[in-house]
């Protein structure tokens, strides 16, 4: 009989569809294009004519070219590993560890994210405590030279839309800051697209985790060396 493992809603979500972020209400207003055109053709009138407004007009764009920017690397970051790298740049809060705890700054979707290397490959993954298991999608696993060819008994995940088949297998190492996992059990699957999920089979090996206003808190009974970088 195949094996029966879940996946909580947040970690379904990534795995199904993009996150999206909801638009402030005052985008959503009827008249909102017709005020924003109206006050950008009234900057572009008073730029032509006065050199200060033209140079505060100037400063302003730049500005917001910035910002769209950097949002667009801030929630690219989940899905892209280039996007990741370019967001880290821009200032992203990191995971730092603090005495013998590992510490984890909420990201701008209410998540909790890490990085993480999983037998040398490095990876960001969603830290859920809904997920009974650790997950990854396919070309992490064979990036990892994780196993999913051995096992002809697949693992049935529950989801939204139905039952999703995938492969089980073990990590010889996951490591996270200062804490290091041995022979990890993990799920492999193609439907899980470029979801990563550390779920409750690796935190149930510390020796606590918490969360503390927006900052999640991981502390290991065996605290490791952290890694260079």
């Amino acid at each position: 009989m195949p094996h029966l493992a879940m996946l909580s809603p947040v970690s379904l979500q990534k795995a199904l569809r993009r996150h999206v972020t909801a638009m402030p209400d005052l985008y959503s207003h009827p008249f909102f294009p017709f005020i924003a055109g109206g006050a950008l053709v009234l900057l572009l009138v008073l730029a032509s004519r006065v050199r200060a407004v033209r140079a505060l007009f100037s400063v302003a764009l730049w500005g917001l070219m910035g910002f769209l920017l950097y949002s667009v690397m801030q929630t690219g970051a989940v899905f892209d590993p280039v996007l990741e790298r370019l967001s880290g740049l821009a200032g992203r809060p990191a995971q730092s560890v603090v005495g013998e705890e590992l510490r984890v700054p909420m990201a701008a979707d209410g998540h909790f994210w890490v990085e993480v290397t999983i037998n040398g490959t490095k990876r960001r993954m969603l830290v859920d405590s809904g997920a009974t298991v650790t997950a990854v999608p396919v070309n992490t696993a064979k990036a990892a030279g994780l196993n999913i060819t051995s096992n002809p008994v697949p693992v049935l995940i529950r989801t939204a839309n139905g039952t999703i088949a995938a492969q089980n297998t073990r990590a010889q190492e996951l490591r996270l800051g200062n804490i290091v996992a041995r022979d990890l059990g993990i799920i492999v699957s193609p439907a899980f697209g470029d979801t990563h999920v550390l779920g409750m089979n690796f935190l149930s090996r510390l020796k606590s985790w918490r969360v503390e206003g927006r900052t999640l808190i991981l502390v290991p009974h065996h605290p490791q060396a952290v890694a260079k970088a």
